[in-house]
């Protein structure tokens, strides 16, 4: 690669522009990137991603996916996540996937992840939903799996803490009936926190009652990418 798509690559991740698009598949070319910047750069990448995760939504979130592992294998391991990521976007057209880092951010609003008002029981359209995922989940087993549950500012901050994390333990308990291993799989809820739209209106509440994912690769798939990159 030229030392100038370097550079230029570089200064794009330094700024942090990896959204792109709102309903489109994020992908930030990780294979281009591992193997032509490094683990240095892949380093610094994970923090700017980190940075803009904690600040453009869930904090958390940014810890976990802020990690890069950079290099060869930053792109191997970049590579098999553009790939799940296509398959999640045709899976379920209607959610909302962005690749971050080495890792995939996974958002289903109220369109694709509903409950019972003030409960956390799925409804039938959540767990269709939700089936349409299983098969893409269950092809990359080497990923693990956090699941965050949300909810907009109506009810007080601690009802509506445990009530998002009763969601994410719903999404987790139903995925597990399907089949899915629980031991890559696990929850959180932040209630209130890190909204993704206005609370001043019903349209935002509506977006702001979700559930994410933060898919990363686990130590196998780690490994594996090491071993194929010949580190």
């Amino acid at each position: 690669m030229k030392k100038g798509t370097i550079y230029f690559l570089v200064s794009v991740f330094a700024f942090g522009t990896v959204f792109t698009s709102c309903e489109a598949v994020k992908n930030t070319n990780n294979t281009q990137r591992g193997a032509g910047i490094g683990a240095v750069a892949g380093g610094v990448l994970g923090a700017v991603l980190g940075n803009n995760l904690g600040k453009g939504g869930n904090g958390a979130m940014g810890a976990v996916l802020g990690g890069v592992i950079g290099g060869v294998a930053g792109g191997v391991i970049g590579n098999k996540m553009d790939k799940q990521a296509r398959e999640i976007q045709t899976a379920l057209p209607g959610a909302q996937v962005e690749r971050v880092g080495e890792g995939i951010r996974l958002v289903l609003g109220e369109n694709a992840v509903r409950f019972d008002t003030n409960k956390s029981t799925l409804t039938t359209a959540a767990k269709a939903n939700l089936d349409k995922l299983v098969p893409v989940f269950q092809s990359y087993a080497d990923t693990d799996i956090v699941i965050y549950g949300y909810t907009d500012i109506t009810g007080k901050p601690e009802y509506n803490l445990t009530l998002s994390e009763q969601r994410a333990a719903s999404v987790k308990a139903y995925l597990a009936g399907k089949g899915l291993n629980t031991s890559r799989i696990n929850t959180t809820g932040l209630g209130i926190a890190d909204p993704i739209a206005t609370n001043d209106t019903p349209e935002g509440r509506s977006q702001n009652r979700r559930v994410e994912f933060a898919i990363t690769a686990n130590a196998k798939m780690v490994e594996e990418a090491k071993k194929e990159a010949g580190n």
